[in-house]
């Protein structure tokens, strides 16, 4: 994080208002995005996470940040991830 000069706070908002989810390369991992920067020079903030741990009786599943960076540009969509799968990220969201 400190070599893109991203900090805590601001990955934890990509975490909870990501414009874009889709599904990570590596296995199991989900990536996120949100768009920063100007017209002038746009880039885009991403986020892979992980769900780590099994489901309790309270629901708590932690999610892992795997990585984050910046992406000079922008990037054109992929294919979204499933409905089901979208809506097991917003319930375990931090």
């Amino acid at each position: 994080m400190s070599f893109y000069h991203l900090s805590k706070q601001r990955v934890q908002r990509v975490l909870h208002t990501p414009k874009r989810i889709e599904e990570g390369i590596a296995p199991n991992t989900v990536a996120m995005m949100q768009v920063a920067g100007s017209q002038k020079h746009p880039y885009e903030i991403w986020v892979m996470i992980q769900k780590s741990g099994q489901k309790s009786k309270v629901k708590s599943q932690k999610l892992k940040i795997i990585s984050a960076w910046k992406y000079p540009g922008r990037t054109k969509p992929g294919e979204s991830l499933p409905e089901e799968i979208l809506r097991e990220i917003r319930e375990v969201r931090i």
